[in-house]
């Protein structure tokens, strides 16, 4: 079936200037569907064309304009339409002014809620976002439903969105940095926890919570949202929903969704009663926040996706690459990836997901939020603490002020960088022994984001 939305909309952007600004993995596959359309688009980058290279090289080829360097984004006033990158700050002065001059600035994520024609489930938090939205996907694939992933979590799904049909379904992961400027919300909307994160872009907490907020705030009342009901932020939430509430918690029962039973079954509830699952050890992903996330995948898909289903999947994912990643066993000792774990409070579940006191490399690029509330469970479950980067005095200063830290219990180290690190590491592991990189910071100090981070990590570690 052909998307006429679609068709209606590039017939209003025909004629028009467009300007993708910033490259990286959304954009740049907008920029190449936009140039098969035939319109007239140009990059907007501080990157020059050798940074560039190779993307550069292709785009000039489709016929891409460039404004390029520190000065890319001076000139937007000779634009109509601009699609700003999730890194893009939404407040930033040059495009408060373009909007003030009548410019319209959107998204791809905003663009593509405009055109989906099927129904739509999203997910955001500050944590367990991306394992959250996969296990959505894989229990409605599960099912025999065609699954459209993306959003935050590494796809661009506007450029494919005439292959959607209204039968399919579209599962996406949202930052704060796409949902600042959304003024449309799913037709299911998850919201997993809430915690200081990205500070160093929105500057307040309370800027960042709004952002968060925008997930449901465009909801009908047909809708349905999913609140975490043990974490304060989110909960606090639960006036804003317009359609029907479902709570999910790890600690007491709720009224509409799903809990954890004290005896270990996960548990769904419905209009009609109760519905007993699994045994949180049944699930294949280690770690307690990883019931968390199961009971609000249970939460989110129920009605959809048949009991059955969701037991399958709880017993057979493995997991998503840089979350607890098991990379090798050598020599007795078990390595893991949890580049993912870019705030404290993803470091503090990871580290609560072994009965062990591990080896932690930790740090990197400063994001502005406080690390006091890590340095008990450092204090508690980390026997040697490799520091690096920007954040590392930030983590060291909040430790040695921590009072349950004994200073003869953990072994501090500093690493100059990832190689040494593992080094490090390497060194002061013995059979038995667990080392984690769980770094409780952003990785923009030394990698493009926590992918490249976690590869160069797990690349290291496999060459000892």
């Amino acid at each position: 079936m052909k998307n006429a939305g679609v068709d209606h909309y590039f017939a209003a952007l025909k004629g028009k200037k467009i300007a993708f600004l910033g490259a990286g993995v959304t954009n740049n596959d907008c920029i190449r569907w936009f140039c098969r359309k035939g319109m007239d688009v140009t990059l907007c980058d501080r990157k020059s064309p050798e940074q560039l290279g190779e993307l550069y090289r292709e785009f000039e080829g489709l016929g891409v304009s460039f404004c390029l360097g520190e000065q890319a984004m001076e000139h937007l006033e000779q634009f109509d339409v601009l699609f700003r990158a999730p890194g893009v700050y939404y407040h930033k002065p040059e495009l408060e002014r373009s909007r003030e001059k009548g410019i319209v600035v959107t998204s791809e994520m905003e663009t593509f809620f405009d055109l989906c024609p099927c129904p739509t489930i999203a997910v955001t938090g500050s944590d367990g976002k991306t394992t959250t939205t996969t296990l959505i996907s894989e229990m409605l694939r599960e099912m025999g439903c065609r699954v459209h992933l993306g959003g935050n979590i590494g796809r661009a799904l506007l450029p494919v969105v005439e292959e959607i049909q209204p039968e399919d379904f579209a599962v996406v992961e949202l930052s704060s940095f796409q949902l600042i400027s959304m003024r449309e919300s799913p037709d299911i909307a998850v919201v997993t926890n809430v915690a200081p994160n990205h500070l160093d872009v929105h500057g307040t907490m309370e800027e960042y919570i709004v952002a968060k907020e925008n997930i449901l705030l465009h909801q009908n009342a047909y809708s349905h949202t999913i609140l975490n009901r043990d974490n304060e932020i989110t909960w606090g939430m639960r006036g804003l929903v317009r359609g029907e509430l479902r709570a999910f918690s790890r600690r007491q029962r709720v009224e509409r969704g799903a809990y954890l039973r004290e005896d270990g079954v996960l548990i769904a509830v419905d209009k009609v009663g109760e519905h007993p699952l699994f045994h949180q050890d049944e699930i294949r992903i280690p770690g307690v926040h990883n019931v968390e996330n199961m009971l609000t995948v249970i939460a989110a898909v129920w009605g959809l996706v048949s009991p059955e289903a969701i037991t399958r999947v709880a017993r057979e994912f493995a997991g998503v690459e840089h979350r607890i990643e098991l990379v090798r066993e050598r020599n007795g000792v078990k390595w893991y990836n949890d580049s993912i774990a870019s705030s404290p409070t993803r470091t503090i579940a990871g580290l609560n997901s072994f009965s062990q006191k591990v080896i932690l490399i930790a740090g990197g690029y400063d994001k502005k939020i406080p690390y006091e509330p890590l340095a008990p469970k450092i204090a508690e479950k980390v026997k040697t603490l490799i520091l690096m980067g920007a954040t590392a005095p930030k983590i060291l200063a909040a430790l040695q002020s921590c009072p349950n830290y004994r200073p003869e219990e953990i072994t501090i180290l500093q690493a100059e960088n990832m190689e040494q690190a593992v080094a490090l590491a390497d060194q002061a592991a013995k059979q038995g022994d667990i080392v984690t990189l769980s770094p409780a910071s952003a990785s923009f100090d030394l990698y493009p984001n926590f992918e490249v981070r976690g590869r160069h990590f797990k690349q290291l570690v496999q060459s000892l």
